[in-house]
């Protein structure tokens, strides 16, 4: 099996990340591979070190010839079997030739630019189920999920006088922290740390301020020891009002955390309420300050959620089950 990736991601985000971890993963399963990244040194290097061929280019754009050209050379010296593009704009750029072409989607992306592709992933059912709504044919959409490393870390130091919750994510309007921190504001007994960083950094700490919860909000920004952080967490809140996936639920999950999120596309996929997590109505603070304080004053209930989230985990978001996902799927396409 020969394998070409191309990713031209950003620094950081969840698609990123998930290269990140499935690269490596592949490398330890014995596929033969080779990938293109956007220049990273980072990236480049945590590639490296885990064994995998990492050449970097430059992933300019659309009208990016050098990158066009650098792609096509790549394909022609390493001649994979399978190319398998990440997001937009690596995925615009993939040369035709011999090989299968798949692109991987973990949104509702603009379909125009994986019209060289012959197959495209949905790293969820419902992602999947849109590509074909889009008019892709249904026997070359496919749902091939994420996994999450297994969590190795002690919990950072913090007071410990009252309840922690984490939230990670961008700062951004989709991921609704705004909500949060209205719900955290009407939950006097509990602390936040939210990791990330974005364009509204300036405004949801001003609203913590007129809340009146700044003291009790900590804005961490990006942080690489994300595993400490959930192992921190009394309990994990995603309270999106627009997530494809999810991969902050599974996350949690993995490191047995009880979970509420808002019924955003993905964690409505991925949660049984009342089962494996808590679901709460999307822009809806009231409901999930309820959801917030139900779990703080119920601690048998909150484990009881945290032990079943991470036999979910165990059952379908491990690097062995979603490698072995890859590897079947490469197997039949490429034939």
């Amino acid at each position: 099996m020969r394998l070409l990736q191309a990713m031209a991601g950003a620094a950081h985000g969840g698609a990123e990340a998930f290269f990140e971890r499935l690269a490596p993963a592949l490398q330890r399963a014995g596929v033969t591979q080779r990938v293109l990244i956007r220049r990273n040194p980072k990236r480049a290097a945590l590639l490296r070190e885990a064994g995998v061929q990492t050449v970097e280019l430059g992933f300019g754009g659309m009208f990016d010839l050098v990158s066009r050209w650098g792609f096509s050379q790549e394909v022609q010296k390493f001649r994979p079997e399978v190319v398998l593009t990440w997001m937009n704009r690596a995925s615009g750029m993939a040369p035709k030739g011999p090989h299968v072409t798949v692109g991987r989607l973990g949104g509702y992306y603009d379909l125009k630019y994986y019209r060289t592709c012959d197959h495209l992933i949905g790293n969820t059912p419902d992602i999947r189920d849109w590509i074909v709504a889009q008019g892709w044919p249904e026997d070359r959409a496919h749902y091939v999920p994420n996994f999450v490393a297994e969590p190795e870390a002690a919990p950072l130091p913090h007071d410990g006088t009252l309840p922690l919750i984490v939230a990670l994510g961008r700062l951004h309007a989709n991921k609704a922290f705004d909500v949060l921190l209205k719900a955290v504001a009407r939950v006097p007994a509990c602390t936040l740390w939210v990791a990330g960083e974005g364009p509204l950094r300036a405004e949801l700490e001003a609203l913590a301020t007129s809340l009146g919860i700044a003291e009790r909000v900590s804005f961490l920004g990006w942080r690489d020891d994300v595993a400490a952080l959930y192992a921190s967490g009394d309990l994990f809140v995603c309270p999106s009002r627009h997530e494809p996936l999810g991969n902050v639920v599974i996350e949690a999950w993995a490191a047995a955390r009880p979970v509420i999120a808002c019924a955003s596309q993905g964690p409505r996929q991925l949660i049984a309420d009342g089962a494996d997590g808590l679901l709460v109505p999307v822009d809806d603070d009231v409901a999930l300050a309820a959801a917030i304080a139900r779990l703080l004053a119920e601690p048998e209930t909150a484990r009881t959620l945290a032990q079943a989230g991470r036999q979910a985990y165990e059952a379908r978001f491990t690097e062995a089950a979603v490698v072995a996902c890859y590897l079947e799927f490469f197997d039949k396409v490429k034939r």
